[in-house]
């Protein structure tokens, strides 16, 4: 997966459930905890997300992840270009697929 991919799943995952836990969030995309960590502080950093503090009901400290504007238009643009990606992949298997067929046909 590239490093789009990893940022557009991570951004999807905040804004269904901004208070997912790391650990969960690397579960949900298959990935370590330590590259969670690395991919959400970049976005942070970037401005992407924005992260606060909130005490959940088990009265641990939890974090609530939150899309920023330049989030929300950075998923926007990483959709796009996922779109054109797997536009480019469907046609390209299309193709191959019709090409399979007219050798099993001969």
């Amino acid at each position: 997966m590239s490093i789009d991919e990893y940022r557009l799943k991570i951004l999807k995952e905040l804004e269904q459930d901004p208070d997912i836990s790391q650990r969960e969030l690397a579960k949900r995309l298959g990935i370590s905890l330590g590259k969670t960590n690395f991919c959400l502080k970049a976005l942070i950093e970037k401005g992407s997300i924005k992260v606060d503090n909130f005490k959940n009901s088990a009265n641990k400290t939890s974090y609530l992840y939150l899309l920023t504007p330049k989030g929300l238009e950075e998923k926007i643009i990483l959709t796009q270009r996922f779109l054109q990606r797997k536009i480019v992949e469907y046609e390209a298997l299309e193709q191959e697929i019709e090409q399979l067929r007219k050798e099993v046909k001969t």
